[in-house]
């Protein structure tokens, strides 16, 4: 490896790390904003999107160009394959986050309603799967990865306990039913960053092993190699 291309490897990784900073907090922050009832952090959220956009150009960009340039081979071209992924995969997070928010501000004109009470430990839920995506990426664990991928059924039951607690309130209070809706959106995109997370450590078995496993490709991912 060159070592400007090794100067400019460090400095996306850096820049990755940045931006899933940002993108953590955004999460964070748009369901305490739901949660809590406060617009101001909603604002804060929608707010930032725009630095999240730039950042996610100005990484793409490196990477491309970095292809381009050096035509790295092995491990040095799995890494920028992953991290262009990785990349659009925290831009989605971050416009899911915006949309929590949007809810949250829509929720406002209905003080009387209170949030599923499930909803808190999802967030917790998603919010430790979007660190440990992070991580097992930073430190090449699969394992951790592995992790990662298994808890996104948690993430899906709490979703589909939620709806049905929503849909019972419509049912029971007609009055209840716009908010209702506003929170159920939530709450899917809530689980859509789980979704995000799980392809981050998707990604990062493909980095440490070259194997790719969405879609169910039927490889050991504790392994790194075909399941038998």
């Amino acid at each position: 490896m060159s070592k400007h291309l090794d100067r400019a490897i460090v400095q996306l990784r850096s820049d990755l790390v940045e931006q899933f900073g940002v993108v953590e907090q955004m999460i964070s922050l748009s369901v305490r904003s739901l949660v809590e009832r406060r617009p101001e952090l909603a604002q804060q959220v929608i707010d930032s999107d725009d630095q999240v956009d730039a950042t996610d150009i100005r990484i793409e960009e490196e990477c491309l160009k970095l292809l381009a340039l050096h035509q790295p081979v092995s491990a040095d071209l799995r890494w920028l394959i992953t991290a262009v992924k990785i990349n659009g995969d925290l831009e989605r997070m971050a416009d899911l986050a915006c949309n929590i928010a949007e809810r949250s501000k829509s929720l406002d004109y209905f003080p009387l309603f209170r949030v599923p009470d499930d909803l808190t430990a999802m967030v917790h839920a998603v919010i430790e799967m979007v660190r440990s995506a992070l991580d097992s990426f930073l430190e090449g664990d699969v394992d951790m990865a592995a992790q990662v991928i298994e808890r996104d059924k948690e993430v899906d039951q709490f979703n589909v306990e939620l709806i049905d607690e929503l849909q019972q309130l419509m049912r029971d209070d007609s009055e209840s039913v716009e908010a209702a809706v506003h929170c159920f959106s939530a709450t899917r995109h809530l689980e859509r960053i789980a979704d995000m997370a799980t392809h981050v450590a998707e990604e990062t078995v493909y980095l440490v092993s070259g194997e790719i496993i969405r879609h169910g490709h039927g490889h050991d991912i504790s392994s790194g190699s075909d399941s038998k």
